[in-house]
């Protein structure tokens, strides 16, 4: 099953370890049991007690210290990095969002050439510590052109920091909290290390009401070495969007644990509730509902696996990863937020209850598209790749199934994070003409429709300069790079032909949506417009196909996964 189920794990892996990370995490969250994470999670708790257990276990020294800086058994893997955080995302956001503001603030330690610094980074990985990234600003936000921390150099080749930096996880107790700006004078970017205990680092306040610590921290003429610097102008510009380039991706990863945990939730609801006679799981509108919310769960595994096959085999030859990472970011969280909301107008009410892990679900995975940049900033940012997506395919090697258990090493290796529009990718059609289901056909025709329009009708210069008409003309190219890939894994994966039928039929609809959204637009030309209604297709209906996945991979989830109430006697 393509779904986790922390009581049967499916996944596999080439090394012990990192089967017993996955399984003494598993152990730590069903032992201390839904009722105490629940309890944890409404009274803003601080999650000490699964720190203690990171430590206890050495989970993050062995999940992302760098393979060579600490234990034979430490390498950074995307491969097993993936269901660690999809794990954490299944028992609680909150415990996801401490390790993933880790990951942000080892990214500039790591791809430092400060070899003492990034010695102390594994020692403080080993004895359990947290890390943080101080990038954005209260005033600025994520942009980092407009950053006011200023470092001034002193007499002595010292300096003094200066400034505040907002939203900024782990900032209460991260061990180095890798902190971005200018210099005084030149407004060269810098990147420097800043301890959170030092008295000149006053931690300013907790901006969230939440069981993490979401700080606004402000250095006041803090001594800075030069030990403590990390990167310096264009480096430092580059290790910021490259680690970016890292984190975002565990975004989408949050995403399917809070929809499957959320999924077996509203499954047991429904299947064991009679209303008017029946199972409510017996109304057609609710079989529907739970069809496409499965159907777009797996899907969002399938894509973002997918692309984790493309951040590890990446090279500086080959980066087309660059739009894969933000596709998941946007595409897969805002899935996650579909799936959710599906689920919830099955199970209505019980939704809101206190005892319930959806409660929680339904709050957490409106967060995920909101990090990391926005929606519509990772949209704009994937369209700058849809000119040579569409028109200037290039040859490449087949990507495999990259489950091998290697350090990822390029991905602290990126270099210059210019020259986007510059990427090549391999040509979509082949996968696309590979498949015989007729609703994957129609997704095909769908995207050549798209594709001709682009050549017939592009946007002129008002449209150019309309970012809401730009914005829905990348949403619809963002599906199609969905399908895309979605396809490839699924035949990698030996993903059945109803399980893959059932998740083109949704892709052909949300096509069409997306086709009449863009020919809604005020902007929108007549030419466009009639691309746009071709473009509006209804799915191949097969019936007896949905009936499968309807009793076979859906129904068949009641009772698969039910979290214990009390737990056991100790975590850990």
């Amino acid at each position: 099953m393509i779904l986790l189920n922390p009581k049967h794990r499916a996944r596999t892996y080439p090394d012990a370890r990192s089967g017993e990370v996955m399984e003494k995490t598993i152990a730590f969250f069903e032992q201390k049991g839904k009722d105490k994470l629940e309890a944890d999670y409404y009274a803003h708790g601080w999650y000490s007690d699964f720190l203690d257990f990171v430590k206890r276990e050495r989970i993050f020294a062995t999940m992302v210290t760098p393979a060579g800086y600490g234990a034979p058994d430490a390498r950074w893997d995307t491969f097993r990095i993936c269901e660690f955080a999809e794990i954490l995302g299944f028992y609680g956001l909150p415990y996801w969002y401490t390790w993933q503001v880790s990951v942000l603030g080892l990214g500039p330690l790591w791809m430092s050439a400060n070899e003492p610094l990034k010695q102390k980074t594994a020692a403080y990985l080993e004895d359990g510590g947290i890390f943080a990234f101080g990038l954005s600003e209260k005033e600025h936000g994520a942009d980092i052109y407009s950053t006011s921390m200023t470092l001034t150099p002193q007499a002595d080749g010292t300096y003094l920091a200066s400034g505040s930096k907002y939203y900024i996880g782990n900032a209460n107790k991260a061990s180095i909290v890798s902190t971005f700006g200018k210099l005084a004078g030149t407004g060269e970017y810098v990147f420097f290390a800043a301890d959170p205990t030092h008295p000149r680092y006053e931690l300013v306040q907790n901006v969230v009401a939440s069981q993490n610590y979401v700080a606004e921290y402000a250095l006041h003429d803090y001594p800075v070495t030069e030990a403590d610097i990390l990167h310096r102008g264009q480096a430092a510009w580059d290790a910021a969007l490259n680690t970016v380039n890292i984190g975002k991706y565990n975004l989408g990863w949050a995403s399917i644990g809070i929809c499957t945990h959320a999924l077996y939730e509203a499954i047991d609801h429904a299947a064991n509730r009679r209303l008017y006679g029946m199972a409510v799981t017996d109304f057609s509108h609710v079989k529907q509902m739970f069809v496409d919310a499965y159907s777009r769960l797996v899907a969002m595994k399938l894509f973002a696996l997918r692309a984790s096959d493309y951040m590890r085999s990446a090279s500086a030859e080959d980066r087309r990863y660059l739009l894969y990472n933000p596709m998941v970011k946007m595409k897969v969280t805002t899935q996650g937020e579909e799936v959710i909301n599906l689920l919830w107008d099955v199970i209505a009410a019980k939704g809101f209850e206190k005892n319930m892990y959806f409660t929680q679900a339904a709050v957490d995975i409106r967060a995920l598209p909101k990090l990391e940049g926005t929606v519509h900033v990772n949209v704009a940012l994937i369209a700058k790749f849809m000119p040579n997506y569409f028109f200037a395919p290039a040859e490449f090697a087949p990507v495999p199934t990259r489950d091998d258990a290697t350090h990822d090493a390029f991905l602290f290796a990126q270099g210059s994070t210019r020259g986007l529009g510059k990427i090549r990718f391999h040509d979509y059609n082949p996968v696309f003409a590979a498949s015989a289901l007729p609703n994957v056909a129609l997704f095909a025709e769908q995207t050549e429709l798209f594709k001709q329009m682009l050549m017939a009708a592009p946007p002129n210069e008002k449209q150019q300069k309309d970012i809401d008409f730009l914005l829905a003309g990348g949403e619809i190219f963002a599906l199609v790079v969905y399908a895309q890939l979605i396809l490839e894994n699924a035949r990698l994966l030996d993903v059945g032909d109803d399980l893959v039928g059932q998740i083109f039929d949704f892709m052909v609809r949300d096509f069409s949506r997306l086709a009449l959204n863009l020919y809604s637009k005020p902007t929108s030309t007549p030419e466009q417009m009639a691309f746009c209604q071709r473009m509006i297709q209804k799915p191949v209906e097969d019936t007896a196909r949905y009936d499968r996945v309807w009793t076979e991979q859906v129904h068949s989830l009641k009772g698969a996964y039910q979290m214990s109430a009390k737990g056991s006697a100790a975590a850990g």
